[in-house]
């Protein structure tokens, strides 16, 4: 099993730019034999509030196009994020794009402070993968800090926890911690994707992640580069090697 963690530099509410950014990296993910492919948080706008129903994809969205055809023809799994409305609502989510085809969406469950001032939270939405018999299932951002998520995940008999995320430098800490932790207590690999450039006028802070289900860190990226983490299962073990876009 081949994954990737894509760690971008989105352009504040270029869509356009920053879906050509997603097809560069999706290419280089395909050249690499990866199966599945995790952007960050809000991955296609850049992360939004005040702008987010402007900005807003939907599941029929006809900018989709290009990420399904990619997934068909390179059966590989895409997961990007954006403001999703749904039946008039808005939700931070993301695509889970699949090789078949088909489309579902996961929906941010736990809002950080202030999200919820213009977006709605659901449990509603909560889809999983199966790649090589191994369970995956998804988290957005906030989702991890609260430790309920990963329970109900563990409870579910995921093998692997993929969290698309927009954290600072100062809380990256926290996610290191609490994503490492996750690992180890629930036996869940854990693939984490960063932003590392500024997304609503705030700094990332990158060093997208692995750890593997005893809790131990197999590979990161630093805090400023864009391209990939790739993470490859052979036999138990899991190695890493970082590729710059």
């Amino acid at each position: 099993m081949i994954l990737a963690a894509a760690q971008t530099k989105p352009t504040r509410g270029n869509i356009e730019t920053n879906l050509l950014d997603h097809y560069s990296l999706i290419e280089l993910a395909v050249q690499n034999k990866a199966q599945l492919i995790a952007f960050p948080e809000m991955s296609i706008t850049g992360y939004e509030r005040e702008n987010a129903k402007e900005l807003a994809l939907k599941k029929e969205d006809s900018r989709l196009n290009h990420l399904k055809k990619l997934a068909f023809e390179n059966n590989i799994t895409i997961i990007a994020g954006a403001p999703i409305e749904i039946e008039s609502k808005l939700f931070i989510g993301e695509f889970v794009i699949s090789p078949d085809n088909s489309v579902s969406i996961y929906t941010k469950q736990f809002l950080h402070e202030g999200e919820d001032e213009f977006f709605q939270p659901s449990f509603d939405y909560n889809p999983m993968l199966e790649i090589e018999k191994q369970k995956i299932s998804f988290a957005i951002c906030a989702d991890i800090d609260n430790p309920l998520h990963p329970e109900n995940a563990k409870k579910k008999e995921t093998d692997i926890y993929i969290a698309s995320i927009f954290f600072s430098p100062n809380g990256i800490p926290n996610a290191y911690r609490d994503l490492q932790n996750y690992a180890e207590k629930h036996k869940m690999n854990v693939l984490m994707s960063n932003f590392s450039g500024e997304s609503w006028g705030s700094p990332s802070a990158g060093q997208s992640a692995f750890w593997n289900s005893k809790g131990e860190l197999v590979g990161q990226m630093n805090e400023s580069d864009s391209g990939l983490l790739i993470v490859e299962k052979q036999n138990d073990n899991w190695k890493s090697k970082v590729l710059k876009n």
